[in-house]
């Protein structure tokens, strides 16, 4: 497997979804987040709370459908019909302890309960298994917290050889859809009170710094920009925008790697109750974003 194929498959659990009793959200809202993000969803199913029939699933899409990811939702609370991380454990190979406690930790910056989430993840032969839970709610908020550092993984995980974390991404990522965030936005609980969103979406220009910023102008044309982001520090970044007056929406993108003249360096949605507060709160998280996230070198043409 030396080509990444970014297919996936989200898996509901949950006895009244399978049951027709209850309206299955969190399913399709994954899936539009995947979607937004470049993922190609190729299968989805609804499940009931046995883990017999999870098993079952999270082991046809990793060895017959032979799928890069599966993300389940539901079945990771206390309920004693809530065997989602236990039938999980016994599908994977290997435990990747690391997804699960980033998810609780952002979880609990939102509420302290979400220390009692159970999830789980783990590799079996190509595919990682993810859960997460079943409000829509909170299924999509852990998501957005792992879904880049998630796609890293599944390129090592398909990778011929070993991959260096450390080391520098050299391929462009590709940029969300705008029109996919405003959906999400637009179906977030938050969305009653947002009246207006402002984006920003910055790109590699072909003039110098230097010349735009102090006059230089003996400096050669870009053509190209070496690019980095702090992941820690963006997040704490949208955290803290998240806190400012009047916002109920935030979706951030920045691009890595080696970039050229037009390329997309990062795109920001910011949804608030008016347009000062939108104003106030994109160039805010922007500046942040530029002055303390980002690492960036220019290349200059002849």
């Amino acid at each position: 497997m030396s080509d990444v194929k970014f297919t996936a498959a989200v898996i509901t659990v949950s006895d009244k979804g399978f049951r027709g009793e209850r309206e299955d959200t969190s399913g399709p809202a994954l899936c539009e987040m995947l979607r937004g993000a470049g993922w190609q969803v190729e299968y989805t199913a609804i499940v009931p709370d046995e883990k017999d029939a999870i098993k079952r699933e999270l082991i046809a899409c990793a060895d017959e459908k032979r799928l890069a990811l599966v993300l389940t939702t539901g079945g990771t609370g206390f309920s004693p019909r809530d065997i989602t991380p236990e039938a999980t454990l016994e599908a994977v190979e290997r435990l990747c302890p690391g997804i699960p406690e980033t998810m609780r930790a952002e979880s609990m910056k939102i509420t302290p309960r979400g220390c009692l989430s159970r999830e789980t993840a783990g590799i079996r032969g190509g595919t990682l298994i993810v859960n997460l839970p079943g409000s829509r709610k909170a299924s999509t908020e852990n998501l957005s917290a792992v879904l880049a550092p998630i796609r890293h993984g599944v390129e090592m995980l398909w990778s011929a050889g070993s991959a260096d974390c450390a080391a520098p991404e050299k391929r462009k990522k590709e940029k969300p859809s705008v029109d996919q965030w405003l959906r999400e936005a637009k179906a977030d609980p938050g969305a009653a009170g947002v009246g207006m969103y402002l984006i920003h979406n910055g790109v590699v220009r072909a003039t110098a710094r230097s010349r735009v910023r102090q006059g230089d102008e003996q400096a050669r044309p870009v053509v190209g920009m070496r690019f980095s982001c702090d992941e820690n520090k963006a997040r704490a970044a949208v955290d803290e925008a998240r806190r400012m007056d009047g916002v109920f929406f935030i979706r951030v993108w920045v691009n890595e790697g080696e970039l050229q003249v037009g390329d997309d360096i990062m795109q920001v949605l910011i949804g608030a109750d008016i347009r000062p507060h939108a104003v106030e709160a994109l160039q805010a998280l922007v500046g942040r974003i530029k002055n303390e996230c980002v690492t960036e070198s220019e290349i200059y043409g002849e």
